[in-house]
């Protein structure tokens, strides 16, 4: 049909050109406006560029250059990766509709063109980053996204979850660079109006998992860290033992609801038990109490005092 959007790989020389000399165009125009923008230079720069066509020549789990088109006319483009090594993630890293094509839902027909075109290359869930841009929230809620947590670099992320039930495991984090625990922890402390992780943080906290004292323990969906906890360890002069402090308890919004917390509590407590610690207390607030009652956390202790400096 006439007005059917279809998508166009752009492989030949001059289909890459223009797909590289529009990308630079969205970015002056929507994403850096702002000239000042310290991002801005980095993005136009040709070190961006070969960065992303390693990524698109990779021999897995490449990008793709791909124009939105209706009869012989682009009216946009996007660049997807999709992680066929991992889990199926599709990950849109750029998604534009030009200017003058914007507005009776034609941005919604490509997204959803889109999103078949991923189905078929392997794809079994979607994600993307928005900015945090409000008017991109709405059009990416508008076709069934939600919000789920940050990414490394602390940056809002929204998710079309995936519909199949793969199930669920939680295993002790072995390598404590691993990104995703950052973009775990990133997404908790957003949540909870904390600062994301900064690098001397970052470090920080490699250097404490390392040294043993603290544990992480992780819930995965295959290949997909979904969820968090951890426990560090205190030595008690009222039991003359180890007691653990539990701590980071997050899993991703998407992903709630199906067991992963009951999951994440119970085998932090069997690794107590397996490693001698006397006992497993959390520091809550009042709103968090009967969550944490249910998950087993029922002996009250008192009211807890803080002094920071």
């Amino acid at each position: 049909m006439e007005n059917q959007v279809t998508i166009r790989e752009a492989v030949k020389e001059n289909d890459v050109a223009l797909f590289w000399e529009q990308l630079h165009i969205y970015y002056k125009r929507d994403i850096f406006s702002d000239p000042e923008n310290e991002e801005r230079d980095y993005f136009l720069s040709d070190e961006h560029r070969a960065t992303i066509q390693k990524i698109h020549d990779r021999p897995q789990d490449q990008c793709y250059y791909l124009f939105f088109s209706r009869g012989e006319q682009d009216i946009g483009f996007a660049m997807p990766v999709i992680y066929t090594s991992e889990d199926g993630k599709c990950f849109i890293m750029e998604y534009c509709v030009y200017p003058k094509f914007r507005g009776s839902g034609i941005g919604r027909e490509c997204a959803k063109v889109l999103l078949d075109w991923a189905k078929e290359n392997g794809a079994l869930y979607v994600e993307l980053n928005y900015g945090g841009d409000v008017r991109r929230e709405h059009f990416w809620q508008s076709i069934g996204f939600i919000k789920n947590g940050a990414n490394g670099w602390g940056e809002p992320l929204m998710i079309l979850p995936p519909k199949d039930d793969m199930p669920f495991n939680v295993e002790i984090l072995g390598d404590p660079t691993d990104w995703q625990l950052l973009k775990l922890e990133n997404g908790f402390k957003k949540e909870i109006g904390e600062e994301v992780l900064t690098e001397e943080k970052q470090k920080q906290l490699q250097r404490a998992i390392k040294e043993g004292k603290i544990t992480f323990f992780i819930a995965k969906r295959g290949y997909r860290a979904v969820g968090m906890c951890s426990i560090a360890k205190c030595y008690s002069t009222f039991s003359c033992t180890d007691t653990g402090v539990y701590d980071d308890f997050y899993v991703e919004p998407a992903f709630r609801k199906k067991g992963i917390a009951r999951k994440l509590v119970q085998t932090a407590q069997a690794w107590c038990r397996e490693n001698s610690i006397s006992s497993l207390t959390v520091c809550c607030a009042p709103c968090d109490e009967k969550m944490y009652q249910a998950l087993g956390f029922d002996i009250g202790l008192g009211t807890t005092f803080a002094h920071i400096e």
